[in-house]
C-alpha cells in the first residue's frame, strides 16, 4: 500500500533532487523511498559510511565538525 508523504524542503534542494533523479531515469519519490529502505534495514548488513553520514546516524563530536554544525544551525534557524 502506498501512502502520500509531505516534506518541507528548500525549493532549490527539490529542483536539484529532481534533476539528479531524472539523470538516473527514476522519480524523486522512488529515489527517496530507496534511500529510506536502505537506511532502515534491520538485518546485519553494514551500512556504508556515506549512508551513515547522510542519515545523521553518526554523531561526530570533534571540533572540526562542531563549528560547521553551529554554522548550519544559525543559517537555517
Amino acid at each position: 500500500m502506498e501512502t502520500k508523504l509531505t516534506l518541507r524542503l528548500k525549493k532549490k534542494t527539490i529542483e536539484k533532487g529532481k534533476g539528479f533523479a531524472k539523470k538516473r531515469k527514476t522519480s524523486l519519490s522512488k529515489m527517496i523511498e530507496n534511500y529510506l529502505e536502505k537506511i532502515t534495514q534491520t538485518d546485519d548488513e553494514e551500512i556504508t559510511p556515506l549512508v551513515k553520514s547522510l542519515s545523521g546516524v553518526l554523531k561526530d563530536t570533534s571540533n572540526h565538525y562542531k563549528g560547521y554544525a553551529e554554522y548550519l544551525e544559525k543559517k537555517y534557524k
